[in-house]
């Protein structure tokens, strides 16, 4: 008999209590023996010692609970703005979301860029209502944000008494109750359901239950219910509505082989786990599982133009043999054998995977972006030990498998690690494995702001690599500017007898390359680049003369065109009491933001506000010190626009920059090494 699968992700703003939610589904099905305690970090999904020492998640976790006959994969992510990248992987192993809001706090900000994310990828979802024992809980105020966060119909399905209180009590609607609601509701965009309320009826229990159903799998309406997690009230009532009224996992089955990589974790016996979402098939032990990695986001033409250009030299797929299969609870795991369509299992052996990558099928949904790192810090050992660094440098490197966003850079005989970060508790999250797991130390230096830099103007990008013999290598780009957000597009074609097909696919694969750093030493964005010339010899071209010569011709059309430098911009949304209006505004000017009209609510005043990065890094100690802690701060990503005139902002260069072109062709064919004193 097929089993059924519920893969749950439970998500949240930071202390809204998903983790404490977590622990009384594990405590209610009888997965732990009691339900354990964020505060007391003994909670079974906050395995890491920082996690149980900060009270935080830092790391996606994964469990199992068995309920009403169904096994319920739950997949609990960091709350903290810092880790949403971890969120951003697990969505796509998801079945459906438990979107997590605290009563007393209602719609945070990074609850926000969840439900957006939620909406655009098509991930159905409920809201759980959480601490409604909490003074000052308010669950109609948060209903009420809910509605003002998205347009979809809200089903509250929740009966609360004296909320707020110690002695608040959650129960589920009767059946006569439930039905009226689902009519009410549903009528907003069923017509059976609309018929049935004109008339002043209320559809049968069973036929509202099934609308119900088919809606919430169509994205179509949110549930929700409210609770206390910490005193497991509301949490059987959630149990019971997901196995009946959430979509399982057959739902998004596939018919072969088919899965993805979401989370990537290392272990001192088994070296790399990688945690998988299977859609389709079956994967047991000893088994040859073929890795897929998806189309880099550079590569992609935003504006959905026709990809003209000849294809790209993709490396063949890499096939592993999985060693062990594994299912975990927090840091507990047991040895599965196998692994079906539908389930969640962690799969030893794949030593070249890495998250985002799939099994089988690249045919599995869009990605989404919930993280953006605007912060690059330099690493290095405390004492300046330049033994010290190749050490570092690959346990940052192991790192950066698990949180890709973390990107660490490092050419050996360089003096430092550059990494990038969202945010001071992911450094310290970072510090704290670098001790705990390598018995490493480094020094961080204080942030800097990751800029981006676009040409300037339309114009030619020109390069030849014709001297010393042997070699022949001629190319010609166009590059045009484009608006802000559209990414890099790539186009164009030449005769074969005018440069080799072969040949054209070693320009656009080193074109890739060169993005990474521009004439100011950032990533290049926001253009889009045509191949309009292009020569190759039949006697002195050599198959690797085009990576010579396309970086030549990349950074001699971005020091012709001029590049202009692009500056990272945060949303910001401040609640703050209102006699603190005036000074809110003043700084928010001064850090060159702008700022909708302020909304008064009784004594507190909110502001939506996009700021530089750069100016505004020192705005949430100000706020807090003002406001004596009473304000609060969402900051989210916006975007990227044009640094003022006259502004400058260089990032050192890793290696030879090919505009010195002697030195750049040695360095390219591997007869010249730079010294310490260049790096």
């Amino acid at each position: 008999m097929q089993r059924i699968y519920h893969n749950i992700g439970i998500l949240a703003h930071v202390d809204a209590g998903k983790t404490t939610l977590t622990e009384q589904i594990l405590y209610l099905t009888g997965e732990v023996r009691s339900a354990g305690s964020v505060d007391d970090g003994t909670a079974a999904t906050d395995s890491l010692p920082i996690e149980q020492r900060r009270g935080i998640s830092v790391r996606t976790s994964t469990a199992y609970a068995m309920w009403n006959g169904a096994v319920i994969n739950l997949i609990d992510t960091p709350g903290h703005v810092d880790f949403a990248g971890e969120v951003e992987r697990s969505l796509a192993a998801l079945d459906y979301a438990v979107v997590v809001v605290s009563a007393p706090d209602g719609v945070r900000a990074h609850t926000e860029n969840i439900l957006r994310a939620l909406e655009d990828m098509n991930i159905p979802r409920l809201v759980f209502v959480n601490k409604a024992d909490r003074a000052g809980s308010d669950t109609e105020g948060v209903l009420a944000e809910l509605h003002e966060t998205t347009e979809k119909p809200l089903l509250f399905l929740s009966d609360v008494k004296d909320e707020g209180r110690d002695s608040v009590s959650v129960s589920a609607l009767s059946d006569a109750a439930f039905d009226a609601r689902a009519t009410e509701v549903l009528a907003e965009f069923d017509d059976e359901a609309a018929d049935a309320f004109l008339s002043d009826e209320v559809l049968p229990h069973e036929r509202a239950a099934d609308l119900v159903r088919r809606a919430v799998r169509e994205c179509r309406l949110i549930p929700v219910l409210a609770g206390a997690a910490k005193l497991c009230l509301g949490v059987r009532e959630l149990l019971d509505f997901m196995t009946a009224y959430m979509p399982d996992a057959s739902f998004r089955a596939a018919d072969e082989l088919c899965g993805i990589v979401f989370k990537i974790e290392h272990d001192k016996q088994m070296g790399k786990l990688s945690h998988i979402r299977l859609f389709g098939g079956q994967i047991v032990n000893r088994d040859e599982v073929t890795l897929l990695s998806p189309p880099d986001e550079r590569r992609v033409n935003p504006a959905g133009e026709e990809d003209d250009a000849v294809a790209l030299e993709e490396r063949p797929p890499a096939r592993e043999k999985v060693t062990q299969i594994r299912k975990f609870t927090g840091g507990r795991y047991a040895d599965a054998g196998a692994v079906e369509a539908g389930d969640i299992a962690a799969l030893c052996g794949l030593s070249s995977a890495k998250a985002g990558q799939f099994l089988g099928s690249l045919e599995l949904g869009k990605a989404y972006r919930l993280a953006t790192p605007y912060l690059r810090v330099r690493v290095t050992p405390p004492d300046g030990d330049p033994e010290k660094l190749p050490p570092l440098a690959k346990a940052l490197a192991e790192l950066s498998d698990e949180e890709p966003y973390i990107d660490a850079k490092w050419e050996n005989g360089q003096r430092e690690i550059t990494i990038s970060t969202t945010g001071k508790i992911q450094l310290e999250v970072l510090d704290a494995l670098l001790r705990e797991r390598y018995r490493l130390t480094a020094a961080f230096s204080p942030p800097t702001v990751i800029y981006k830099e676009t040409p300037s103007r339309a114009g030619f990008a020109y390069a030849d690599y014709t001297m010393p013999k042997p070699c022949w290598a001629v190319v010609q780009f166009k590059f045009e500017p484009m608006p802000r957000g559209y990414g890099v597009s790539y186009h164009g074609k030449l005769p074969s007898n005018q440069c080799f097909y072969r040949y054209q696919t070693h320009i656009r694969t080193s074109f890739y390359q060169c993005l990474e750093q521009g004439l100011y030493g950032w990533e290049v964005t926001d253009f889009r680049c045509t191949l309009v010339g292009g020569q190759h010899h039949t006697i002195h071209t050599h198959p690797l003369d085009f990576f010579v010569c396309t970086p030549m011709a990349f950074m001699n059309g971005m020091q012709s065109l001029g590049s202009t430098l692009l500056e990272p911009l945060l949303n910001m949304r401040i609640c703050a009491p209102s006699s603190l209006s005036p000074k809110i505004t003043g700084e928010i000017m001064r850090m060159r933001g702008e700022y909708d009209t302020p909304v008064f609510r009784g004594d507190s005043v909110s502001f939506d506000a996009i700021v530089p990065v750069a100016t505004s890094m020192d705005f949430p100690v100000k706020l807090a010190s003002w406001s004596s802690g009473k304000a609060t701060l969402g900051v989210s990503f916006h975007g990227y626009r044009e640094c003022p005139a006259g502004e400058e902002h260089v990032n050192p260069r890793r290696g030879v920059n090919p505009l010195d072109r002697s030195k750049w062709i040695l360095w390219a064919r591997g007869a010249y090494q730079l010294s310490i004193d260049e790096m």
